[in-house]
């Protein structure tokens, strides 16, 4: 099956290709929107401000394009900032609208711990995934292959909080609170980590992917 990644100028695009082609995948990367419009299943990665990747997908045409083939049903997985980007609004370096696919803000990662320690902004590292509050698991979602507990490698000073808690799929503990990890609504999916670099359990969630896209 043929994945759709897009390409503005902002992401790491050789090793999410390199995840997806591991996987089964064939991928092409694009950046009309004619492309966007016409793809069976898209990617959307992502690394940097949000401000910078709007306008990168706003620049190229792709806004509206997204918008339109996530309404028609096409899947559609955003990566970190590509996530981030599928929430309403951010207030990184200011208020700038995202591609509002998931209602909800983008906010800064707080800088203590809960006990009033200082929390080093941005969060590197693995955390360990855990069913977000209302979820005993995670089943019939892209995390349906992992079990709670195992871990993915995050990098990001931002978090995702969607307005409706049904949209939160997983959660990571840092700094003592829970941070979003994956949305879900629908066909519009969203990781904060990167599940082309978490290793055979990334892997396992693009493979999901992948199944929900129809291969």
């Amino acid at each position: 099956m043929k994945i759709t990644v897009v390409d503005y100028g902002l992401s790491n695009l050789l090793s999410v290709r390199l995840a997806l082609e591991h996987c089964g995948a064939e991928t092409e990367l694009v950046n009309t929107p004619d492309q966007v419009l016409a793809a069976r299943a898209l990617v959307l990665p992502g690394v940097g401000a949000f401000r910078d990747g709007m306008e990168g997908l706003e620049n190229l045409g792709l806004v509206e394009a997204l918008r339109t083939a996530a309404q028609r049903g096409t899947p559609l997985l955003g990566i970190c900032l590509g996530m981030q980007m599928l929430l309403t609004e951010s207030e990184e370096f200011g208020l700038y609208r995202g591609l509002d696919l998931i209602p909800g803000r983008v906010e800064r990662l707080p800088d203590t711990a809960v006990d009033g320690s200082p929390e080093r902004v941005p969060h590197i590292g693995w955390e360990a995934l855990q069913p977000a509050a209302g979820r005993t698991d995670f089943a019939g979602t892209i995390l349906e292959k992992v079990r709670p507990g195992e871990e993915c490698y995050f990098i990001h000073s931002y978090e995702a909080k969607p307005a409706d808690p049904a949209y939160r799929l997983a959660d990571a503990v840092y700094g003592g609170r829970p941070v979003c990890a994956a949305v879900c609504r629908g066909n519009v999916i969203g990781t904060q980590f990167h599940p082309e670099k978490s290793g055979p359990v990334g892997l396992r969630i693009l493979q999901s992917f992948l199944t929900m896209a129809g291969n």
